[in-house]
């Protein structure tokens, strides 16, 4: 019966709201989230894509949230059209971000301020994001980002030199596939170690079997209980983090 339910919830679209395509700029640059609302007063997601750019698959996961009662807006970080679709150009557009990490922030802030213009709670948010999306959420937790909370999956692990999590305000929830080629788990617990030594409440959950971008239905790398699994700690969390 509940894999019956989760079915339904990655395949059936949201009857709350379909979303919108909103353009934005940045720095003179345009960009294209996609934006959907429940209601005034719903909590906010921030989502981040991976390096595919936002795609169908983070629509579809903004559409979940939907039915369980958020809002969501779905960030983009490569530019109005960059949906990179061969792997060295997903290289490009994530290690340039990688490189400029101010860049980065400031993408990150401008989104959330974006979601903010379109009737999201900047008081009552969550960040979260997948694969470089989700290194791009612990980016903004160092950085101070005002938020609830900061959820990670299969993101990237590891601090840049010079930074840390001195700034970090709001708890930390990190869902990591054991099995992570890409991700070691060596960094996970680096990064448990950091965490502890900094004071910053988090939770930390590794998946056994689960390789790298495990939650990406219909991919070879899906494993569909790793997925129903994190995506309840998920909510679980956004329960207890917000308003």
């Amino acid at each position: 019966m509940l894999r019956l339910i989760f079915i339904q919830l990655l395949f059936i679209a949201s009857s709350v709201s379909a979303g919108q395509s909103i353009t934005y700029d940045v720095d003179g640059l345009s960009y294209e989230g996609h934006w959907s609302k429940v209601s005034d007063n719903a909590p906010l997601v921030l989502l981040i894509h991976d390096w595919d750019g936002l795609t169908d698959y983070e629509i579809k996961r903004a559409e979940m949230l939907n039915d369980l009662g958020y809002n969501v807006f779905a960030a983009d970080l490569f530019g109005k059209g960059v949906r990179p679709t061969k792997v060295e150009d997903k290289k490009q557009h994530t290690g340039e971000l990688y490189k400029d990490r101010v860049k980065l922030r400031t993408l990150m802030q401008a989104s959330l301020n974006q979601a903010a213009t379109l009737g999201g709670d900047k008081t009552n948010t969550v960040v979260m994001g997948y694969c470089f999306g989700g290194a791009a959420v612990l980016e903004s937790a160092r950085a101070g980002m005002e938020a609830k909370g900061f959820v990670t999956f299969h993101g990237g692990l590891a601090t840049p030199e010079g930074q840390s999590y001195e700034n970090t305000s709001a708890p930390l929830l990190i869902l990591h596939g054991s099995a992570d080629k890409a991700i070691s788990m060596q960094q996970f617990a680096d990064l448990a170690v950091e965490l502890e030594n900094a004071g910053i409440s988090h939770e930390m959950i590794s998946y056994g079997g689960a390789p790298h971008a495990f939650t990406v239905f219909g991919s070879e790398r899906y494993r569909e209980q790793a997925d129903k699994d994190s995506w309840q700690a998920f909510t679980r969390f956004l329960s207890q983090t917000t308003l």
